[in-house]
């Protein structure tokens, strides 16, 4: 269980690109990263706008001087001081990701990115590359990895309970842009600009999420080949979807299936995973993060509740608040910033951890790599196409 104990012997001293006032996501970094001590927010470029990311960081109470007006001059300045950044959040629309991420790399820092890394799997391999050369850490914000029931998941498809695993039906299909509301909200309207998205929409914002759940818990498989059909339904999104579907084989035979879609009316978020065995199944609801459905064939349904103590002790070294109490989105990201932080202390002091797993920068390439090969196969006309 975690008491808020030190993990590391310091906090690394961190800024943030983006995340300013009226960012969806901003928020959620920072009370994650700050949440444990692990982090300490000395930095950063919060805005596109120079004046109003300096008022908004001061508001932060990081230091007036070291508000930055753009990353650039954030990386070049900081590199001067003795107290200067070690790591950087990046939290700015997708078509940045990739430039910031690489200079970030080049000025020796740490990175937490949003997800997509970047557009390419040809970016994405070169950032991978690039993060071993200057031995950095990267993490990816796939932050619904930290629920401490996708540990228990994971846990125990590795002890076999639920046998030869055959079907991973996946889905994140919300309803709230079931119409053209990018006409109306900036938030929304840049994730359907291919400028700025890349190449699709709910497939690189909404699928690679549950798919990334299913590399944790089943980091076994591995596609073999895909089939992806999508659709904008709202017909100025076009050629980015907001609807799509995508069938999987599996190289041990299994099959999975991702259903990404933002027009799913009526729906409040919509993340689930299911894995279905030989002998039993499992299924996680993100609307309901603290329990895990467990299935055995011939038997009653059990649900599985965070913080029991019949959980398996890598899901309970998770636990933040015990059971009976409701953890939520907030707590999966401050798991999350805690092993990133565990990570980059490592590797600063020149260790390596083995046990330790988090959404890396072979997440991020994997991720990218899912919607290239998706978007491949939807715009050749929903036909099978070999994993590349």
């Amino acid at each position: 269980m975690i008491y808020g104990e030190k993990n590391i012997d310091r906090p690394i001293r961190w800024a943030m690109v983006g995340g300013g006032k009226g960012s969806q996501i901003g928020y959620i970094h920072r009370s994650a990263a700050l949440r444990d001590n692990n982090f300490q927010l000395v930095a950063g470029a919060f805005d596109i706008v120079p004046e109003r990311g300096k008022e908004f960081g001061m508001k932060l109470q990081v230091d007036p001087e070291r508000c930055y007006p753009d990353y650039k001059t954030m990386f070049k300045e900081e590199r001067k001081r003795e107290d200067g950044i070690e790591a950087v959040s990046i939290a700015t629309p997708n078509g940045t990701h990739y430039e910031i991420t690489k200079a970030a790399l080049y000025a020796g820092l740490h990175v937490v990115c949003e997800k997509p890394l970047c557009f390419t799997t040809q970016e994405a391999e070169e950032l991978r590359k690039l993060a071993k050369e200057k031995n950095r850490v990267v993490g990816i914000t796939y932050g619904y990895a930290g629920h401490q029931m996708v540990e228990q998941a994971r846990q125990m498809i590795a002890g076999g309970d639920l046998g030869e695993i055959r079907i991973v039906k996946m889905e994140f299909a919300h309803g709230f842009h079931s119409e053209a509301v990018e006409k109306e909200n900036e938030s929304t309207k840049w994730r359907v600009d291919p400028k700025i998205a890349g190449p699709s929409y709910v497939l690189g914002d909404l699928g690679t999420h549950p798919i990334y759940l299913s590399e944790v818990i089943l980091p076994q498989l591995k596609i073999k080949k895909l089939m992806c059909t999508r659709q904008s339904f709202v017909k100025s999104r076009a050629p980015l979807e907001d609807n799509a579907f995508a069938i999987m084989e599996y190289d041990n035979g299994a099959i999975g299936y991702v259903w990404s879609s933002c027009v799913n009316a009526g729906s409040m978020h919509g993340q689930k995973i299911r894995v279905v065995g030989s002998k039993a199944s499992l299924e996680w609801w993100d609307e309901q993060p603290n329990q895990l459905r467990y299935e055995i064939q011939g038997k009653p349904v059990q649900i599985l509740e965070r913080g029991m103590n019949y959980l398996y002790p890598e899901a309970l070294a998770d636990d933040r608040i015990g059971g009976g109490h409701a953890e939520g989105l907030f707590e999966s990201w401050s798991n999350l910033y805690a092993r990133f932080a565990i990570a980059m202390d490592a590797v600063n002091r020149g260790e390596t951890l083995e046990n330790l797993w988090y959404p890396d920068i072979k997440a991020g390439v994997s991720g990218v790599r899912w919607v290239e090969n998706c978007v491949r196969s939807a715009d050749k006309g929903a036909i099978w196409v070999e994993y590349e």
